[in-house]
């Protein structure tokens, strides 16, 4: 297959091309629950974890970033379902992360909490092999020394006698907060460049393929090249198709994200 491509047409015909075992990373966001018409295209969820799964490398990890809609008074558990039948298929249910999103509007029933998450449930197949956790989170007690502890059997903490030294920076939580409201495109829901860029530097390492079987508006796309990884991506409007690729335009001749 030719790699660095959107193809304008159904994911499953772009996956029934690729050989077993032939992707790195998927990072992608499913139109879920009818929340957005997306031109009114529908997609074969069970058909499309089957394929995810084939076509992933052993240690290979999907990224799939879902939220669920509110219908007469109950959220709709889609979200879940889908997740347990990753599962299924033969997938780890490795981490099940949250996108809060700080600057969310009010969306969804008037009868519940502003909703301003959504989940990023991370599949893996087998053990994850790239892992490239982003330490962003400040310590509170940067450069002191302490004694190492861990619990046994009982609960009980028990010194290991290991002196460490306390890092400037830790690794971050499982919880990211990244505002919505990026508009390099016309397209409804406008993945976050920052999401997609470091779901891409924590799961992947520079020369893989990256995969978005819904590829929207190109972000997944941009971040893989600017952080020199191969990305292929399925987009079955035309219309989204190109405004893809006329995003994709003015990033292309950069070499760096950071």
């Amino acid at each position: 297959m030719e790699l660095n491509k959107i193809y304008n047409e159904n994911c499953l015909d772009t996956m029934k091309r690729m050989e077993d075992n032939f992707i790195d990373l998927t990072v992608t966001s499913p139109p879920y629950d009818n929340l957005r018409e997306y031109n009114g295209y529908s997609f074969d969820f069970e058909s499309i974890a089957k394929e995810l799964y084939r076509t992933t490398k052993e240690g290979g990890i999907v990224v799939w970033n879902v939220g669920d809609a509110t219908v007469k008074g109950s959220e709709t558990g889609s979200s879940f379902r889908q997740a347990l039948y990753f599962m299924e298929c033969g997938f780890n249910l490795h981490d099940t992360m949250i996108w809060n999103k700080p600057n969310s509007f009010n969306f969804g029933s008037n009868l519940c909490y502003i909703q301003c998450f959504e989940y990023m449930f991370i599949f893996s197949k087998g053990k994850p092999k790239s892992i490239n956790f982003i330490e962003d989170r400040l310590s509170l007690n940067a450069g002191k020394t302490f004694t190492g502890k861990s619990k046994d059997k009982n609960g009980n903490e028990v010194k290991d006698g290991k002196v460490k030294k306390t890092k400037l920076y830790k690794k971050r939580f499982n919880v990211w907060d990244i505002n919505v409201g990026e508009k390099e495109a016309e397209h409804p829901a406008v993945f976050p460049t920052k999401l997609a860029s470091d779901h891409i530097y924590s799961w992947s390492n520079e020369g893989d393929l990256v995969y978005d079987c819904f590829m929207g508006s190109g972000t997944t796309a941009k971040a893989s090249h600017l952080l020199k990884r191969n990305w292929i991506g399925s987009e079955l409007s035309e219309e989204y198709t190109n405004i893809a690729n006329k995003r994709l335009e003015k990033h292309l001749t950069q070499t760096t994200l950071f």
